[in-house]
């Protein structure tokens, strides 16, 4: 019998039952999710069909769609022209994707958080070769599962929390879910901002534009969306907050900043263009060649002991830089 981590990436399975048998990286999913996973190229009506015909059987009985595999299940696989991908239980290496070796904050057998540089996506798509998840999955071939817990903006530096179990990836999302998850951002802004604290209750809209890029508003139909800014320290023409995200919505400390009339510095889809084309100049000073938003602390429960981790970033180099080169206001905030 095969087990997940020996079935060929070569060799198709078109005139054959194939024996699969779970292990713990694959514990606890959907049997749907997981033959779209590793059933690469069949189409998503096929595989609903042959569970629900029972052609899939788990331990030689018939389950549905949204059977939780356990650890141990045998599952039969009817005849089928497919390529089971490498281990079955992550994406296959992608060739494209060189290894990488980022800062690691955390790691024990269940977790891996990294500060992810600026300039770096998180995973390929949308024209991008390959990101984070692709290089980390090379420089670690030999773990059985890496997924990523939650995503960064590629512009956007700082903690990156990864799974390297199921099981902790679906408790990390369900801390998640119910914000048990306390995330906090480093942001500098172009405004005279006054508030030591604001709140932002600002519903956001995914669209995407006539060139094909994505991008969010404020609109009333939107989803839901809560920041909470606190002021470090005012600066001429500038201040430097701490962002604490409520929820998780694609772009929402840019977009809630851009409403506030107070862009992100650096930000090339919210922010002021002019001012950024200005800070990007050779021997610019203040000069930036980046975003200058940060995810620096990041408080969770860990998914195995239950024990409460808080885990922090420094803030980059070309970011301290480009705050030393500002004129700070006296007595307006409190530097971190």
């Amino acid at each position: 019998m095969n087990k997940l981590g020996k079935i060929s990436v070569q060799h198709p399975l078109p005139n054959s039952v194939k024996l699969l048998t779970i292990d713990d990286a694959a514990a606890g999913q959907r049997i749907d999710n997981f033959l779209l996973r590793i059933c690469k190229g069949v189409p998503k009506s096929h595989i609903y069909r042959i569970v629900r015909s029972g052609e899939v059987r788990v331990n030689k009985g018939r389950v549905d769609t949204a059977y939780r595999l356990a650890i141990g299940d045998i599952i039969r696989l009817p005849p089928m022209r497919i390529a089971l991908k490498e281990n079955n239980l992550s994406p296959p290496l992608d060739s494209a994707a060189p290894s990488a070796n980022f800062p690691v904050l955390y790691e024990d057998d269940c977790l891996l958080v990294i500060n992810k540089p600026a300039g770096v996506a998180v995973h390929g798509g949308s024209g991008i070769a390959f990101g984070v998840i692709e290089q980390l999955r090379r420089t670690y071939p030999n773990f059985k599962f890496l997924e990523l817990v939650h995503r960064l903006d590629r512009e956007t530096s700082g903690i990156l929390l990864l799974a390297k179990k199921r099981s902790a990836l679906t408790a990390l999302h369900a801390q998640l879910r119910d914000n048990q998850v306390d995330k906090r951002y480093l942001v500098c802004v172009h405004a005279d901002w006054q508030a030591a604290r604001q709140i932002v209750k600002e519903r956001l809209h995914k669209y995407v534009t006539a060139e094909g890029e994505r991008r969010v508003c404020i609109h009333e139909q939107g989803q839901t969306a809560h920041t909470v800014f606190n002021l470090i320290q005012r600066f001429t023409e500038y201040a430097l907050l701490e962002a604490e995200l409520k929820t998780g919505r694609t772009h929402q400390i840019r977009v809630h900043l851009a409403h506030l009339a107070a862009p992100i510095v650096g930000d090339d889809k919210y922010g002021d263009f002019a001012l950024n084309r200005q800070l990007a100049r050779t021997a610019a000073k203040p000069g930036l060649k980046r975003m200058f938003l940060h995810a620096y602390k990041v408080s969770l429960t860990h998914p195995v002991s239950g024990v409460r981790l808080a885990l922090e970033a420094p803030l980059p180099n070309d970011c301290v830089r480009f705050l030393e080169q500002l004129s700070p206001l006296q007595g307006a905030g409190k530097k971190h």
